[in-house]
């Protein structure tokens, strides 16, 4: 809807534009004359003031007046020889499209879409609020009458808006702008460690630490380097490089002054004990090369780079300065925790097995590091996820799936094997070895967990469902209470050593970053800072409506929609759909690769579904990922949009699309042969042939363990092959996108070429996009952007009937 002051002519796909914001006039003088030519031997004109900087953005001033004329726009007269003035106004599109913008009556002036001068012919407008600022030059008492008009071979592609009504939410916002990377507590709970990342347009990125007090928010330090605070006292520490070598570094916040604990620092990565008298250094020993040219791969996981590579652990005295050699072997070696007396580490050996699941195995040992006396607490377990000591050193709290401990946290049906990403926590009495298994009836998948030195009790995150959460437990009782937070999803969180105080950082489905401090004596909580409300300055967001249905198994299926914000309940949208990749839920994030806010600024409704064998949902749910090759997770996918639209008439059920990656990559390519209810489907590094994908991609067949668990190829054909979307191609008809990293090691890009070659020999609607050199995930900025747009290009080719987007980045090439 156009605003008052604007009008649409008869004609629907061309807006005439009657009122602007305007700034000026600015008059201009003609320069000394030192020469009658410039270097470029061009005499003065007038004309080039046209080309003086101005700052346009600010034409959009509130402060600034309005001009408006239905039969055109006046500019006011100056009584300068030559003056300048600027005519704004905010045009808004929701998809891509060809623009024609056409001033009359100007002289001389320059037009800026977005701060990049343009020409009034054919402009290339993405989806987007956009700032159109015409500048124009006049002479001396002349009030020059100007008209714009905006056209478009689209209808309703355009709409004239308000700067103060709010912008739609961009591709630009999720990869520009400042974000949290960490935030760590001192000891004393006084001060806190910000990590930022800061990326601006094009793709550099700035990182910068800043230590803060956290009551007032006063800025102590800020810079560049790693700083991490010390385990006891209240200062921080950094590794500094020297000449004459690698220094570790304390630093008081209050009085800045620094004092080198040690020098000359051996290469590798160091933990700083609880004590502060020690560092557990992580060594790195190289394994035995191979010619380049003609090698031999000694086991699958040989052909991953640096697999050869071993690590061991060592201790470096800060008052000896000696450093003692821990372990030894061909095997690797993790350290987990250090005791908070300083007497014991906690650490881990691989083992590979490939004969038998799990291939990996983890053995367990405490040793005392000054006698280097060691005993082995667990022996050769393949589902164990990592370890850490009791504040007193008594028991070891070890975070593992529900199969790990010969399966004493298991709670599944009888034939259900448990997925090995829902990760459970157990506890072990050092003195006699014996286990306990703590969340065995509790449904979150934990992620994060913390035994506090101050309080003794257990701080946790865990999946919640499609949020994440933040959970304490009382080792008296062993009883999980929810901590209630502001935010729905929890990215981190870390408790200081020696206070009652918490700091975490979470988001939620229409709010980007926030910090927050947490008192853990009443769980009152405090807003430390809020990158969100920058991020969102002037951004105009949709609802996030929640909407669950039960299945025909009676099972109640999570999800959620988002609208777009000017939604009409009266109009009907073309729909995408989103559902998991891997085991994980797709969880309430704000920002993610598939930014639901960004689709529904495009005009789509978008409808994020968390199908069987999510983990979060409890073990029972998360179990349904193994031995199923997708066949429950389709079910619940497709009963879940046949319901959705059934109940929501703003939803086109023609105009549907679906899109996921990896896991969800092949989800959107086996739906393709369930159902025909899609418009359009998109594959990103989908997985077409179970076969292929077990034995080449680095992690084919140790994900199998997880999702096709005892199962092989040659033992399961009904899984390997029969749930394969290769070999049943020829049920798909719907227009299928693969797009793929050409470097994917972990999906080969081979997955996405023998689907295309199928589809292309079946002759059906398909295309195939790959992205060079990027691997699983598209980090690159450039390449990123471009993939997004593909995306985004392909949907509103199938859902929108506008395939402008699509032939501008790929024009047909028929040969």
């Amino acid at each position: 809807m156009a605003l008052a002051g604007f009008s649409t002519i008869a004609n629907a796909e061309d807006i005439k534009v009657t009122t602007v914001k305007y700034a000026g006039p600015y008059p201009m003088q003609q320069p000394f004359m030192v020469d009658e030519t410039d270097v470029n031997a061009r005499k003065y004109s007038a004309e080039t003031l046209i080309d003086t900087p101005l700052p346009l953005k600010d034409v959009f001033a509130s402060s600034h007046a309005d001009l408006r004329g239905n039969d055109g726009i006046t500019i006011p007269k100056s009584d300068a020889d030559n003056a300048l003035h600027l005519l704004g106004f905010t045009l808004q599109n929701n998809r891509y499209g060809k623009v024609k913008l056409t001033v009359d009556g100007l002289k001389k002036y320059h037009l800026f879409v977005d701060g990049v001068k343009a020409g009034p012919d054919s402009l290339a407008l993405e989806p987007g609020t956009h700032e159109v600022v015409i500048k124009a030059l006049t002479a001396k008492n002349v009030a020059e009458k100007v008209k714009i008009n905006v056209g478009s071979r689209h209808d309703g592609l355009l709409k004239l808006t308000d700067a103060g009504q709010g912008r739609n939410f961009l591709l630009t916002d999720v990869l520009h702008g400042k974000r949290f990377s960490d935030v760590s507590i001192s000891a004393d709970g006084k001060y806190i460690i910000t990590d930022y990342s800061d990326t601006k347009p094009g793709g550099s990125t700035e990182y910068t630490v800043v230590i803060s007090e956290l009551k007032t928010g006063r800025i102590i330090a800020q810079g560049q380097e790693s700083w991490q605070w010390m385990p006891r006292s209240a200062k921080y520490y950094y590794f500094r490089e020297r000449t004459e070598g690698r220094e570790l570094v304390t630093v008081d916040p209050l009085t800045g002054v620094e004092q080198v604990l040690a020098s000359n620092l051996p290469e590798g990565r160091a933990v700083l004990s609880p004590t502060e008298d020690y560092l557990i250094y992580m060594m790195r020993q190289e394994g035995p090369k191979e010619r380049k040219d003609v090698y031999e791969i000694l086991e699958p996981d040989d052909r991953q780079p640096g697999w050869r590579n071993r690590s061991y652990l060592a201790k470096y005295d800060l008052k000896s300065h000696v450093l003692q050699q821990l372990t030894f072997g061909y095997r690797n070696m993790y350290l987990n925790d250090i005791s908070q007396d300083g007497k014991y580490i906690l650490f881990s050996v691989s083992t590979s097995r490939l004969t038998a699941r799990p291939t990996t195995l983890q053995s367990v040992y405490r040793m005392d590091v000054n006698t280097l006396q060691t005993e082995k607490l667990v022996d050769g377990d393949g589902f164990l996820a990592g370890g850490s000591f009791s504040p007193d050193g008594k028991q070891v709290l070890f975070q593992g799936s529900p199969e790990a401990f010969n399966g004493i946290g298991k709670n599944v049906k009888p034939d259900q094997i448990p997925s090995m990403y829902d990760y459970q926590l157990y506890v072990m009495e050092v003195a006699d070895k014996t286990m306990k298994p703590l969340t065995k009836y509790f449904n979150p998948n934990v992620t994060d967990v913390e035994w506090s030195t101050a309080d003794g009790n257990i701080y946790f995150m865990a999946e919640n469902k499609d949020s994440v959460s933040l959970y304490r437990m009382e080792p008296q009782t062993w009883e999980i209470h929810q901590i209630n937070v502001p935010e729905e999803l929890l990215k981190s969180f870390e408790v200081a050593s020696h206070a009652p105080e918490m700091v975490f950082c979470g988001q939620g489905t229409k709010n980007s970053d926030r910090i927050y401090s947490l008192n853990l004596k009443d769980d009152s909580y405090c807003l430390v800072d809020d990158l969100s409300h920058e991020i969102l300055k002037g951004v105009k967001l949709g609802e996030c409506v929640t909407w669950n249905f039960v299945n025909s198994r009676g099972d109640t299926i999570y999800g959620r929609y988002y609208l777009p914000a000017d939604f009409d309940s009266n109009r009907q949208y073309p729909m995408v759909v989103d559902y998991y990749g891997g085991c994980s839920p797709t969880s309430r994030t704000f920002e993610s690769r598939y930014p639901q806010h960004v689709y529904a600024s495009m005009g789509y409704v978008v409808y994020v579904v968390n199908p069987s064998g999510a983990t979060g949902f409890g073990q029972e749910f998360a179990a349904r990922h193994v031995n199923t090759a997708g066949k429950g997770v389709a079910e619940d996918i497709i009963e879940g949009v046949k319901k959705f639209t059934s109940e929501h008439p703003f939803v086109n059920p023609k105009k549907i699309g679906c899109i996921g990656a990896s896991y969800g990559g092949f989800m959107t390519q086996y739906l393709q042969t369930q159902t025909d209810i899609f418009a359009a489907a998109i594959s990103h590094a989908g997985i077409s042939d179970h076969t292929s994908y077990w034995g080449e991609g680095y992690w084919g067949y140790s994900y199998s363990e997880v999702s096709m668990a005892g199962s092989y190829p040659w033992t399961r054909k009904d899984l390997f092959v029969d749930q394969s979307p290769l070999f049943n191609a020829d049920k798909i008809h719907t227009p299928l996108l693969f797009l793929h990293g050409s470097a994917d090691t972990n999906v080969p890009v081979g997955e996405s070429i023998q689907m295309f070659t199928a589809l292309k020999l079946l002759g059906r609607p398909t295309a195939f996009v790959v992205v060079d050199g990027q691997n699983h995930h598209i980090l690159d900025y450039e390449k990123r952007v471009r993939w997004q747009n593909t995306i985004f290009a392909w949907f509103q080719k199938w859902l929108q009937d506008d395939d402008s987007w699509w032939e501008a980045l790929y024009p047909d090439k028929t040969l």
